[in-house]
């Protein structure tokens, strides 16, 4: 069993891996690189994330295992994962091969040799942002030690993507005012018009052809750039 000591140095050191500045996907990645290092006993671990229509899809993984599972997961809707993005927070379940709820869920991952799973809901304020999935070929049990330290480190890794897509957000968000920048001053020395009819006319050509106004930005500069 971890003491607590162990806990705090599991925890801090997966706080310090977390949080260095790293894209979204690389963030998604060292989360599950780091979930499958820290909570004992697994040695699979992927996340997923639910789109604002509703799709998830598996963003990073440890192995291929995990694709898989996931996927037959959420097109049964059977399964621990398939619970958590559901509803509820944590599912934990020792030796698989006696777990009834899932029928059709269940010969899948026996088949691929799962002995236990446990996946755990990624919070971030009051949205859920998906889920953390683990899977064990090694171990029967799901000890209360996982089960502790899977809470917690579920609760620092929401944080750090929550921190990640906020950077990609506002990434693209400069990048977009970037580049309508560099279409309007082309269209302003094209045409010889002012900045505010050249913006206008952005505008109208997004709305004529139901296109962002950053496309329509991109291709004019795509277009003065292969001149």
């Amino acid at each position: 069993m971890l003491t607590s000591s162990d806990f705090a140095q599991s925890i801090a050191e997966a706080a310090r891996t977390l949080y260095k500045p790293r894209s979204l996907n690389e963030t998604m990645q060292t989360i599950v690189e780091v979930a499958c290092n820290s909570v004992p006993g697994f040695d699979h671990a992927g996340i997923s994330t639910v789109e604002k229509r509703g799709a998830i899809e598996t963003e990073a993984c440890t192995s291929d295992l995990v694709l898989r599972l996931d996927a037959v997961q959420y097109a049964l809707r059977e399964g621990p994962c398939s619970a958590v993005l559901q509803g509820t927070d944590a599912v934990c379940v020792s030796i698989l091969e006696h777990e009834q709820r899932w029928p059709l869920y269940v010969p899948q991952a026996l088949a691929a040799r799962v002995r236990s799973q446990m996946a755990v809901k990624l919070y971030l304020g009051e949205d859920t942002l998906g889920g953390i999935s683990f899977y064990s070929t090694t171990s029967d049990e799901v000890t209360e030690d996982a089960r502790a330290l899977a809470g917690l480190f579920a609760t620092h890794a929401a944080i750090a993507l929550g921190h990640a897509q906020e950077r990609a957000g506002l990434t693209e968000g400069l990048q977009s005012r970037r580049v309508v920048g560099q279409a309007i001053g082309i269209l302003m020395a094209r045409y010889e018009m002012n900045e505010d009819r050249a913006f206008a006319f952005l505008v109208r050509a997004s709305s004529h052809r139901n296109i962002k106004l950053r496309a329509i930005a991109q291709e004019l500069v795509d277009e003065a750039n292969a001149r």
